[in-house]
């Protein structure tokens, strides 16, 4: 069985503000927000770079709907 966590829980375990990640990952708070309620709205680049931005495998993180 493969455990995923949320995009929001994925950063606040990696101790990132809203303001914080989105400006790691290359993108404005509003956009991470939006993310963070539908996160099959993500695109697989942008995941990536959360992944790396959140220091977390990608298929750790929920991204669908």
């Amino acid at each position: 069985m493969n455990i995923q966590i949320s995009l929001r829980a994925a950063r606040v375990n990696a101790n990132l503000t809203l303001i914080q990640a989105a400006k790691e990952i290359g993108i404005g708070k509003d956009t991470l927000i939006k993310w963070e309620k539908n996160p099959g709205y993500v695109n697989p680049i942008y995941q990536q770079k959360i992944s790396q931005a959140y220091k977390i495998p990608i298929d750790a993180i929920f991204f669908g709907i």
